[in-house]
């Protein structure tokens, strides 16, 4: 019975499924050991605050995955250039009127349900999708430099240049997505160095006037000195060296009442000092297995735009997971950016359930146009005579 209705409810990859389950625990575990100490003392006593509030959020990110693969991702080119529209005021208005946390406006506070959205989360999933969109229109005229680059241009240098001006690492993160994502669309070299020297010099003077110049510089000057280790790191190397082979055990973290943001931006320092070195290590195999199985989806896609669309997806998601895990190891300078599907987040989760959503999505529709497909070829063979 229970199988029957996952096979009717549950389509697409089962493996990616299976994937996004697995990370939902661990998060659930990880968050609720986390932020113990922070909802006792903000929550006069209560622990249980923040694990039933990321696991609901976690839950509606699941409900809108759910609903996003059972839409035909073919309506998601439609939708692309009407939510970059919109993503442009929203980005405006957040720089601007926005409500400022930890000395940046990224952020809008959702009136009734008082619940901060983050524009750019919008943003990067609609030029994700647009740009799969265009590149899979124009791949019989790629070379065409007014069909292709223009257009792609403008979106990829408005879009960034408009994040960079209150979050540089994302900013930085869509945009070498988007040269990823034009890379593998076939956009020559020539257009693709282009797009690069246009989208640094705007992207610089985004980032000038902007509000995190000063921290961007200094973040990036605190990790090329190397006399010196910041607050942060320092922590997360407390942590990840206390952790050892096997880990402290879950909820035995000593760190994360000392470790800034171990529920979010250095949540894999707390896995690794709980579950240690093995636990680290299957994190990083369960990103692996999300970019392969991605793959696999684009592989098996029957059109160039799901073919795009789930490996711009794809690369999104498990390099912004990368990035995380190296900042947490001192392979990078500190930024801000949560390691997705696993850091305590907001309306974040629901993007990212939408992005897995739409993967999701892609796999089950060529899935069922292969099987129908087949079924047609058969039904014909059928009508024809053994010995015809």
């Amino acid at each position: 019975m229970v199988k029957q209705w996952l096979q009717k409810n549950l389509k697409g990859d089962p493996v990616l499924w299976g994937i996004v389950l697995m990370f939902s625990l661990l998060s659930v575990a990880v968050v609720y050991s986390a932020t113990g100490t922070l909802a006792y003392k903000s929550h006069e006593g209560n622990t249980e605050y923040f694990l039933l509030k990321h696991s609901a959020l976690i839950f509606i990110g699941m409900a809108f995955m759910w609903a996003a693969h059972k839409i035909n991702y073919r309506y998601y080119s439609r939708l692309s250039l009407v939510a970059l529209v919109l993503s442009v005021p929203l980005l405006l208005f957040a720089f601007f009127w926005g409500s400022n946390i930890n000395d940046a406006s990224r952020w809008i506070t959702i009136p009734v349900i008082n619940q901060t959205f983050q524009p750019s989360d919008l943003a990067k999933l609609a030029l994700i999708s647009y740009l799969a969109s265009m590149l899979a229109k124009v791949q019989l005229q790629v070379k065409d430099w007014r069909k292709t680059l223009v257009p792609m241009m403008i979106w990829t240098v408005a879009i960034c240049a408009l994040i960079a001006l209150t979050n540089t690492s994302t900013a930085v993160l869509l945009f070498a997505t988007c040269m990823l994502l034009m890379f593998i669309g076939r956009v020559p070299f020539k257009y693709l160095a282009t797009v690069f020297v246009i989208v640094i010099i705007v992207g610089g003077g985004a980032l000038a006037v902007g509000q995190r110049l000063g921290t961007a510089v200094s973040r990036v000057e605190a990790f090329l000195d190397k006399s010196e280790t910041p607050f942060q790191l320092e922590q997360s190397y407390i942590a990840i060296a206390t952790g050892g082979v096997v880990g402290k055990g879950p909820g035995n973290s000593d760190q994360r009442d000392i470790l800034p943001h171990p529920y979010s931006d250095f949540i894999f320092a707390i896995i690794l000092e709980e579950y240690g070195l093995i636990g680290g290590a299957s994190v990083l195999f369960l990103y692996l297995a999300l970019l392969y199985r991605g793959m696999v989806t684009v592989v098996n896609s029957t059109g160039a735009f799901g073919g795009l669309l789930s490996a711009g997806l794809s690369f999104s998601l498990v390099i912004q997971g990368m990035i995380n895990m190296g900042v947490a190891v001192g392979l990078g300078p500190i930024t801000g950016l949560p390691l997705p599907l696993l850091s305590m987040g907001g309306t974040s989760l629901i993007f990212t359930g939408i992005s897995l959503g739409i993967i999701l999505s892609v796999s089950r529709t060529d899935s069922e146009f292969k099987s129908a497909a087949v079924g047609a070829a058969a039904g014909i063979n059928a009508k024809v005579p053994v010995n015809a």
